[in-house]
């Protein structure tokens, strides 16, 4: 089968970047038909058969879905038509984010079909969603708890965040200290979830004071910023008082530069914070969201999902297998799909 030029479906989130400002707008533009509004946010262009935004073929009204349809074990091959049952396994986007976007996990395929026969609605498909970011610019992200010693030492500097988590925070500061592992995930687990479920008068009001003390012209960092005031300025001025805005002081802060990948498993905690990237994800919708949304947020689902796995950073990341000069391979743990970057000159 030769390769096919798709249309792709493009969605204008409230958190996308503007106009041609946005990788996803860059690359929606290569169609003559498409015309970039300036004053309009390009947040997604997706590339796949997820019902939500199917790609089409190119100047026609066919699905791509349609023509895998017709041979699926020539268009997929004869094995991965197999073991999906004749349908495309992974989706594949672009994303361009200037707002932050939210606090959120996606499930495991158990929870996943759980979600989807109680809610489908909400959860419009019964599929995990372990997804691979590959960034395309600067990029900053959350993903992952912190080393357990980072949040303690959080908890005493930072008294705002402390007065959200008084009742969790000895338990796991003793935990931290002299626990078990297991002792350990359930303490992360019990502080995180007071911080979400905190009221939102307190959060509003531990929010108002964090900010204040953290914007004395001292803190005044760059866009790329990444120290713990430069974020907690930024997610306020993305979101007010939101909750998520705590989360800076449990999950890992990641500075990626472009070429550089992180994997995000399913009942991973993560959010994007700003930058352009490609993420290459098992075919679903499912987001599980807590913080820093406007959309709907599940806390109670998101708390009693989560791993609690707990590390630095460095254990986020993904380094690429370079098969050649021009081609890398980006191979995470799981079936659906890999990524190979080739490099090519311009012109």
């Amino acid at each position: 089968m030769s390769a096919i030029r798709l249309s792709c479906a493009v969605n204008n989130y409230h958190w996308g970047k503007h106009g041609l400002a946005s990788k996803a707008a860059q690359f929606a533009a290569t169609n003559p038909d498409v015309t970039i509004d300036d004053e309009q946010t390009y947040a997604e262009l997706w590339m796949g058969t997820h019902p939500n935004g199917p790609s089409m073929v190119y100047g026609t009204d066919t699905q791509l879905d349609d023509v895998i349809s017709e041979n699926a074990s020539v268009a997929l091959g004869a094995s991965v038509s197999q073991r999906y049952n004749g349908n495309l396994p992974f989706l594949f986007k672009v994303l361009s984010i200037e707002k932050a976007l939210s606090i959120q996990a996606h499930p495991d395929k158990q929870l996943a079909q759980q979600l989807h026969a109680m809610r489908p609605n909400d959860y419009k498909d019964g599929n995990h969603k372990p997804e691979m970011s590959i960034a395309l610019t600067d990029f900053i992200a959350l993903s992952g708890f912190r080393p357990l010693d980072e949040i303690a030492a959080f908890l005493d500097v930072y008294p705002e965040f402390s007065a959200l988590v008084s009742g969790a925070a000895p338990e796991f500061r003793r935990a931290v200290a002299e626990g078990t592992d297991s002792e350990r995930r359930s303490a992360l687990k019990a502080l995180f979830a007071e911080l979400m479920m905190a009221r939102d008068e307190d959060v509003r009001k531990q929010v108002e004071a964090l900010v204040a003390r953290v914007s004395e012209p001292s803190c005044n960092g760059t866009e790329l910023d990444v120290s713990e005031a430069a974020l907690v300025r930024r997610l306020n001025n993305d979101y007010p008082g939101d909750v998520g805005i705590f989360c800076v002081f449990m999950l890992n802060v990641l500075r990626l530069r472009a070429g550089d990948a992180f994997y995000m498993g399913p009942n991973d905690p993560h959010a994007y914070i700003y930058g352009d990237c490609i993420e290459c994800m098992a075919t679903s919708d499912n987001v599980v969201r807590a913080g820093l949304t406007p959309k709907q947020r599940d806390v109670q689902v998101l708390v009693d999902m989560l791993t609690y796995d707990y590390g630095a950073p460095s254990h986020k990341l993904m380094q690429p297998e370079h098969k050649s000069s021009v081609h890398a391979l980006y191979n995470p743990p799981i079936d659906e799909f890999s990524v190979v970057r080739s490099s090519v000159n311009a012109g």
